[in-house]
């Protein structure tokens, strides 16, 4: 096997490092973070990503490291050259550091796919026959939806951690105890950032014969995670929520369900022999190993792009990280609780431990015309909507579906409720000026109103021309 060449691997210093005081740490150089956007009334701002909990920005550091690879893009593992040599040593390499970055058991495999959605939907393609699945309402769509003829348990959504664990037990308890099942949960919301119990939850669901499947899309980027010591079967998450960008995605587990099943996708790369029989048809022998599952020419760069993030973060050290965040989350709560008008979304309380992701409405204004004042007046970018969470955002509303407002509800009566919310969300990579000109912005936007007029156009609300 080749051996990388230095030129290519070298390494981008990482700025941000652990320090005593948080407030002082730099944040993770990111692609995009000097970029300016025009503004409706005039002139331009450097662009506010406030959207890290749907793509975030790439680490300079992991845009670096494709760079230095592409003259060396090859083909991988069905390649004499050089460059495919190269290229399958880099890929394997990738996926050995992923492994190390989950703290994987020895014999778990990590396989590569296009996004978390795609991981779990990997994992719904695998489950043994009469598998019963236990997902809470809470969840992301990816981790909701993807279970097909399965046996599905969806529970309610739990307003304490202890009661998120009472509530899988007691399912647990009347299900079948000789059937297989598994238990789908995420370890922070995509919607409130509230970290689950998740540990405790892994316990509750071995103790009653169960496996579970951790959906760390937006834990992995903010904390470590540990296979070993949370003790959860399989683990998914997503390259572009991890600095990464080109549409990669990690399924990271125990082997035996995959090696069980047939290919998720049947082709090149998943067959390890192919022969005709006397009848014309044909006989498959399939790979046992992660390769049953990675059918086709796999994203090379996609699968390096998150190896070079999981080094970076690792390196910058998540204690720093974590310590960082918890001080632009405590300036963005702390100025959204002066604003009367304003209520944050919540399962578990105030006081319970999250990432950089926080959801709130606005009294008086539907949350799409909101999010498009805050871009178009600020050159603050967050989202707004229901966040691939439908049931998770009515219940936290205490709302039924509704049909989707027009963007003139400033207009609305006082207390109106909106019909979806806002998300702000923010991570390695967030300045502390990013996080100061939102919460001013909301400030001024429920004090003085917008200062545009916005219409709807395809159900988006837009600036008025």
């Amino acid at each position: 096997m080749s051996t990388y060449p230095n030129t290519a691997a070298a390494a981008v210093v990482v700025t941000a490092t652990a320090t005593a005081d948080p407030a002082c740490a730099e944040p993770l150089p990111v692609l995009g973070r000097d970029v300016t956007v025009p503004l409706v009334t005039g002139g331009e701002v450097t662009y506010a990503a406030l959207d890290y909990a749907a793509s975030a920005p790439a680490l300079q550091r992991v845009w670096d490291d494709v760079a230095a690879y592409a003259p060396y893009y090859g083909s991988v593992h069905r390649g004499a050259g050089y460059l495919s040599q190269l290229s399958t040593d880099l890929f394997e390499q990738s996926r050995a550091t992923v492994a190390e970055f989950l703290d994987c058991r020895p014999s778990d495999q990590v396989i590569f796919t296009r996004s978390t959605t795609d991981s779990l939907n990997l994992l719904a393609a695998v489950l043994p026959a009469g598998c019963q699945v236990f997902v809470f309402e809470t969840e992301h769509h990816a981790s909701l939806l993807p279970w097909g003829d399965a046996q599905v348990t969806y529970l309610n959504a739990p307003r304490t951690p202890a009661q998120a664990v009472e509530t899988l037990e007691r399912a647990l308890a009347e299900r079948d105890p000789h059937g297989p099942a598994l238990v789908c949960v995420t370890g922070a919301s995509n919607v409130t950032g509230e970290l689950w119990p998740v540990k405790e939850l892994a316990a509750a669901a071995h103790a009653h014969g169960a496996r579970i499947v951790l959906d760390a899309a937006q834990l992995a980027p903010h904390h470590p995670v540990s296979v070993q010591e949370l003790d959860v079967d399989w683990v998914a998450f997503s390259g572009h929520k991890l600095y990464a960008p080109f549409g990669s995605g990690v399924l990271a587990g125990r082997a035996d369900w995959l090696q069980q099943a047939e290919p998720y996708l049947a082709g090149g790369g998943a067959s390890r022999k192919v022969a005709r029989r006397a009848d014309g048809g044909v006989d498959v022998e399939w790979h046992t190993t992660a390769a049953r599952h990675e059918a086709g020419s796999p994203n090379v760069i996609g699968v390096y792009s998150i190896a070079s993030a999981c080094k970076a973060l690792t390196e910058a050290g998540f204690e720093g990280l974590v310590a960082r965040e918890r001080h632009l989350i405590s300036k963005v709560r702390d100025g959204l609780a002066e604003v009367p008008a304003v209520r944050i979304l919540s399962l578990f309380g105030d006081e319970a431990p999250r990432v950089g992701v926080i959801s709130f409405v606005v009294d008086g204004w539907n949350s799409s015309h909101f999010a498009a004042a805050l871009s178009a007046e600020y050159g603050i970018g967050v989202r707004d909507g229901l966040f691939c969470a439908h049931p998770l955002v009515r219940t936290l509303l205490g709302s039924e579906p509704q049909a989707q407002g027009e963007c003139g509800a400033p207009e609305a009566a006082p207390g109106e409720r909106s019909l979806n919310a806002i998300r702000v969300s923010f991570g390695a990579g967030t300045p502390d000026e990013h996080v100061d000109r939102f919460v001013g912005a909301v400030k001024e936007l429920v004090a003085d109103g917008a200062k545009w007029r916005y219409r709807t156009e395809e159900g988006r609300c837009v600036p008025a021309v």
